[in-house]
Formats: C-alpha cells, sequence, structure tokens
C-alpha cells in the first residue's frame, strides 16, 4: 500500500471521528458546502418533497443529507478498495454507488408523485370551479389571492407564488405558465391561457371570455368523474380476478391432494 493512499486513509478516518466526537459541525459543514452541491439539486425536487411531506418541511436539510450520505457511501467504498489494491474500474464503481445513493431518495420522490398524480389530476378541476364563481365577482389576481384558502394544500404554494409575481406588476403569462408546470397535470397548461386570457379581457367581453372558461372547467370535471369511476371499476376488476385466481389455486390444490391421496401417494 503506498503512502498516498496511506494518507487518505488516515484523513478520511480523522475526519469521521471528529464528526463522531462532534468537534465538526457536520451541519455546519454542509450549510457552508450547500453553495458547492446546490447544482445537483433537481429542478422540481422542492415541489416533490412538498408534495410527499408537507410544506413545512426542510427542504434544504433533506438535500444536504443526500448528499452526505452519497458522500460517505463513496468514501467508504473507496477506502476498500484502496486497502484491497482494487483495478481501476473499482473506482468507477464507487462513483456509480455514490449516484445511485445520491439519485435513490430522489427516485423515490418521482414514483410517489407519479403514483399521487391521478389525485392531483382530480383537485385542479374542482378548484377551478371554486375560482370561476369568485372570478365572477373579482379580478383575476383577486381571486385567485381569494382562492388561496380554500384551495388544496398542494396548490397552495404555488398559487401563493404566481399572485405574488402578479401583483408586483408581472402582466405577461409567464405566472400561469410556471404554476401549470409545476403542476402538469391534464390540461393544467390550457387552462391557465384560459385564465389569463380572462384576465386581460375587457369588461365587454369578460362574459364571452368567462362562459368559455366555465365550460372547459365542466368538461374538465365529467373527465375527472369518469377517469374515477374508471379507477374504481379497474380496482374491483382486480380483486375479483385475485379472488378468483385465489378460488382456482385453492380448488386445485384440494384436487390434487385427493388424486395423491387416491393413488396412495
Amino acid at each position: 500500500m503506498g503512502l498516498g493512499i496511506i494518507f487518505v486513509l488516515i484523513l478520511i478516518i480523522v475526519f469521521g471521528i471528529l464528526i463522531y466526537n462532534k468537534q465538526i459541525d457536520d451541519k455546519k459543514f454542509f450549510r457552508d458546502m450547500q453553495p458547492y452541491f446546490s447544482f445537483l439539486k433537481e429542478d422540481d425536487y422542492e415541489f416533490l418533497v412538498h408534495l410527499k411531506y408537507g410544506k413545512d418541511v426542510d427542504t434544504t436539510a433533506l438535500f444536504n443529507k443526500r448528499v452526505a450520505t452519497a458522500g460517505f457511501g463513496f468514501l467508504v467504498l473507496l477506502a476498500v478498495v484502496m486497502i484491497t489494491n482494487g483495478k481501476p474500474l473499482y473506482y468507477a464503481f464507487c462513483f456509480l454507488i455514490a449516484f445511485v445513493l445520491f439519485k435513490s431518495p430522489y427516485t423515490q420522490l418521482k414514483t410517489y408523485y407519479r403514483r399521487n398524480l391521478s389525485k392531483i389530476n382530480q383537485m385542479l378541476p374542482y378548484y377551478l370551479k371554486s375560482l370561476e364563481i369568485l372570478v365572477q365577482h373579482y379580478t383575476v389576481p383577486v381571486a385567485l389571492r381569494r382562492s388561496i384558502a380554500t384551495a388544496p394544500p398542494i396548490f397552495k404554494d404555488g398559487l401563493e407564488r404566481m399572485t405574488e409575481r402578479i401583483e408586483e406588476g408581472d402582466s405577461s403569462v409567464d405566472p400561469y405558465m410556471d404554476f401549470a408546470k409545476e403542476y402538469p397535470v391534464r390540461d393544467s397548461m390550457r387552462m391557465m391561457r384560459l385564465l389569463y386570457r380572462l384576465g386581460l379581457g375587457s369588461q365587454e367581453n369578460k362574459q364571452e371570455q368567462l362562459m368559455l372558461f366555465s365550460r372547459t372547467v365542466s368538461s374538465l370535471q365529467n373527465k375527472a368523474r369518469e377517469q374515477k369511476y374508471k379507477e374504481r371499476l379497474e380496482n374491483m376488476e382486480s380483486q375479483t380476478m385475485v379472488m378468483l385466481c385465489g378460488t382456482g389455486a385453492g380448488i386445485l390444490l384440494l384436487l390434487l391432494l385427493s388424486m395423491m391421496q387416491m393413488i396412495g401417494v
């Protein structure tokens, strides 16, 4: 084992001991290193974390934990490879394992999001229906602000950001489109464009724009109901198939046991 390898191993061990004995504040260390790791954070990471754990969770702390886990795993594997004089390919394997450790929590969040996407899909039409009622009495920015209190929790952070940008003077379609990108469910882009046009319209054609918005919301509600019934039907069908397969397997097992007894096995 070369002197360089021994020196690196000693550094790793000493650093681990200092963290274990609280001589080095690991939280402060990762907080100071945050600017160097921030480029690794996925664009939708905070949204996915809030979706699963709620808006009060510290996304920075969870991200730092991902970095720490991947870094610690990499150092441990690196130390093992150095001690065993592993081949150069093993060093690449260390990087691969570290990458998997880092990406694994994000992959779990994406899986959770895809699994619950249909629920979010069904929430949007009913939120838009309540927004439609408010728009009949207020301007679009005021209606959006008033809708936050009764909106589904998953939409509240996005609505807060969108309304703040509109109230700060952003009269472009960007705040609406960013909201749609943050919640990429069925027809969200189209609905946000309609809402933007509704906000731009004068009093003369507001009623016409509102009728178009209302018809589209009703169509989305019908689709959401159909999807809900379809999922319920598929769930019932899958449960029925499980019961039939279980019953069939039980009958076959009984027949097999009866045949074995008849032939004296």
